[in-house]
């Protein structure tokens, strides 16, 4: 007998989501960020105009990257575990995300789901008060120009956090080993075209310019420093405070060039359903009017207005007391949570 899910008094059969597998379309999205990254390195070597070409080709393939990370965290792609961790790993190599451990990603991840809070390694507005003024300044001005300085900042504190973190010191040797080999590729890369190590350092700015723009405004939910007593949060909470920033309500397709990451609501409604079928499984749960729909091109204006503002604040909040949408107080947050270990 398949599992039900209760949304609003209604019942979802919720087998066809966790069990029906679109293998196809896993496979092409797979290949697509494969065959796209390893040929986007090659127009690098071109013209310009293969160049420009190039680099909108690599973004796109480290976002997917990206997302079929997220996926391969839930377990949607494949049945055993075995062969999302290694398929998910092979993404993490390509996104940079690889100098954590997938199983611990994915804990962190899961957590989030489960406890709906954000977790925070550290206090992100006492940091920049406590940094020298020139860096300071420098850091702001860098985030002005819509350059991803803080969430490079969270990355390489990520990496090198096992250096001086006790409970991260099993992973010495493991970040060690893949900085080596990463550096060896890069300068690899350079000895034939320095051109193309810039090209791709632009093409993978963009991914986290793009990855973060979107994991920005899913949520308004606190963020809680790691290891401190976790508040009881229902589901209620959690889909009053969970939005879903689609590219287009109108034309489900287009999400799928985020791989439907767009659809939050109804991926925290049911967190094992593949990507795929996550529009199948909002448009079965929702009507399309609940006021946590607020399409991508709503909100480049906030993410622009508030690009300073939400360094030194909260996530800030998009419904008013009377349930309906504000743009004007949703700050939006700061970096990429599924891909760095906090």
């Amino acid at each position: 007998m398949g599992s039900t899910i209760a949304i609003k008094a209604k019942s979802v059969d919720a087998s066809y989501y966790l069990h029906h597998k679109k293998h196809l379309w896993n496979a092409i999205a797979i290949t697509y960020a494969l065959g796209s990254y390893s040929g986007a390195i090659a127009l690098f070597l071109a013209n310009f105009w293969l160049n420009a070409l190039g680099v909108v080709l690599l973004t796109h393939s480290l976002i997917i990257s990206a997302y079929l990370s997220h996926e391969f965290m839930h377990g949607t792609i494949f049945t055993e575990r075995k062969w999302n961790a290694i398929v998910g790993n092979i993404m993490l190599w390509l996104n940079g995300g690889c100098y954590a451990r997938f199983k611990d990603l994915t804990q962190d991840h899961i957590a989030h789901h489960i406890n709906r809070v954000d977790f925070a390694s550290f206090n992100l507005p006492s940091w920049m008060h406590q940094l020298p003024a020139p860096i300071c300044r420098v850091t702001l001005a860098l985030e002005w120009l819509h350059f991803p300085i803080i969430s490079l900042i969270f990355q390489w504190r990520s990496i090198l956090a096992p250096f001086w973190e006790p409970r991260r010191q099993d992973e010495q040797k493991r970040v060690i080993t893949i900085l080596i080999l990463r550096s060896l590729l890069l300068i690899a890369l350079a000895l034939l075209s320095l051109k193309a190590v810039a090209l791709y350092f632009l093409s993978y700015i963009g991914m986290i310019i793009v990855l973060r723009f979107v994991d920005a405004f899913q949520h308004t939910y606190e963020a809680i420093p790691v290891g401190s007593p976790l508040p009881k949060r229902d589901y209620t909470y959690e889909q009053t405070n969970t939005f879903s920033n689609v590219i287009s309500q109108r034309y489900w397709w287009l999400n799928l060039l985020l791989l439907n990451f767009g659809y939050h609501n109804a991926h925290h409604e049911l967190m094992k359903c593949p990507w795929h079928s996550l529009h199948e499984l909002d448009r079965e749960i929702f009507t399309g009017e609940e006021v946590h729909y607020v399409t991508l091109p709503q909100l480049l204006g906030n993410y622009h207005r508030f690009r300073i503002a939400r360094i030194f604040s909260d996530q800030g909040t998009a419904i008013d007391e009377q349930g309906n949408l504000q743009l004007e107080t949703f700050y939006g947050a700061i970096g990429v949570s599924f891909l760095v270990k906090f």
